[in-house]
């Protein structure tokens, strides 16, 4: 069903109207305090050219674009005028009141050249970020530089390398595809940088639990190496530094799941089951050692490191190579055994790495089930491993504390690879 031009025109024109209210009930309220007349534009003043700019995008349409052309020049410099008075009047120099004019009349021309809810959308999100003004400041002041740059770089691997990828399969029995294998790269840098920044929201007051649970989301091979190394500087704290590792081991299985089920939905399905169980265990190990601590007294340790570091990123999509190449190699020349038996080496350096590996075995030609039993032998050899460097790196104590836990996750491992081994449409 058409709609009458009329209509349509008066449509357009009347989202045009409300972008410039909707922009201008923001910028009248921050400038409430201001005299009468010392604002470059309140909210008549934004109203009246969303308006305009939505007659000039009419207009535009039936005359040509030179008149839209002209409307921006003419708009523009209206508020160039306008910031250079009110600047010598008032030695403000800022210019966020212009730019959101010029942005408010810019949209309100789209409104009416045939973009209407691209329009709405951007007038919402233009208000969204003059209101935020105080917060957006306030994490800029608590962001620090390898904060920053790690932002910087995660945008770089992901909107520049990403797009220039091939989508095709290459290599040995075309096992390697670089855009899937570099969009997983960006999917685990991503995990790592939101897990930091939850342990910065969160603060530090939650203590070394939450530090467990988000670093085990980002890396539970550094958060083990880290919380060994406290352990020795720092008398008292073995129990609870193994709560934390062992927290981050329980959180490396549903990583575990995320990442496959991204890359390979049909094998999170496949694996879901067993993972869940044995990250169960985990947390009731967990829990059964937290409740016989006392930790009113005990502070947290400091923040892990930056949220990701590019060397470790690349580094990562060697390994996920490597791990690619050789876990193809062992399934054609030897069959399940040698994915096996890669899994279970390869889970000691990156659990993720081994996971993802998996998860494009699956799509070369790798029975599903094959990948879903080395995902679990994956698991049972990282929390092993992982009690191992506690053992070597913390002390005694710590790494027994860790490797009780590590045990029992293991042995659920072993039962659940028999069970899917002889019942595998249970799973």
């Amino acid at each position: 069903m058409e709609i009458d031009p009329t209509l349509l025109a008066f449509r357009n024109l009347a989202v045009a109207l409300a972008v410039g209210l909707l922009i201008g009930l923001e910028r009248g309220w921050q400038k409430r305090d201001a005299d009468s007349g010392q604002r470059v534009a309140g909210l008549r003043t934004f109203a009246i050219i969303g308006v305009g700019g939505g007659v000039i995008g009419q207009l535009s349409v039936t005359m040509g674009p030179i008149v839209l052309g002209l409307g921006l020049i003419a708009i523009a410099s209206i508020l160039i005028a306008a910031h250079v008075l009110s600047s010598r009047a008032s030695r403000d120099y800022g210019i966020t009141s212009e730019i959101a004019a010029f942005t408010t009349f810019a949209l309100a021309a789209m409104a009416t050249t045939g973009s209407p809810a691209p329009a709405a959308a951007g007038a919402v999100v233009t208000a969204t970020l003059l209101g935020l003004k105080p917060e957006l400041h306030g994490w800029l002041e608590r962001l620090d530089r390898d904060e920053l740059i790690a932002a910087l770089k995660l945008l770089m691997i992901s909107v520049l390398v990403l797009p220039l990828m091939p989508d095709q399969g290459l290599g040995p029995w075309a096992t390697l595809n670089p855009y899937r294998i570099w969009m997983l790269v960006v999917v685990v840098a991503s995990i790592s940088f939101a897990g930091h920044f939850a342990v910065r929201l969160l603060g530090q007051a939650r203590g070394i639990l939450t530090t467990g649970v988000f670093g085990g989301l980002a890396s539970s091979t550094a958060l083990t190496l880290h919380f060994a190394r406290l352990s020795r500087r720092t008398r008292g704290l073995d129990a609870l530094l193994a709560v934390g590792i062992i927290l981050a081991q329980a959180m490396g299985m549903p990583r575990m799941i995320v990442v496959a089920a991204v890359a390979s939905p049909v094998l999170a399905r496949a694996a879901v089951v067993p993972l869940l169980v044995m990250m169960g265990v985990a947390l009731i190990s967990a829990l059964l050692l937290h409740s016989r601590l006392d930790t009113s007294r005990l502070r947290a340790p400091r923040r892990l490191g930056p949220p990701f570091r590019l060397k470790d990123t690349l580094r990562f999509a060697v390994l996920l190579v490597a791990i690619t190449l050789a876990s193809a190699t062992a399934h054609h020349l030897v069959g399940d055994a040698g994915v096996f038996a890669i899994a279970a080496i390869a889970a000691m350096g990156d659990l993720t790495a081994v996971t993802l590996s998996m998860a494009q075995l699956t799509q070369t030609g790798v029975p599903t089930d094959t990948a879903a039993r080395a995902l679990v032998v994956a698991a049972m050899s990282s929390v092993l491993f992982k009690s191992l460097l506690a053992y070597l790196l913390g002390g005694q104590r710590l790494g027994l504390l860790v490797a009780s836990s590590a045990t029992c996750v293991a042995m659920t491992g072993a039962v659940a690879l028999l069970i899917m081994l002889d019942y595998w449409p249970l799973f």
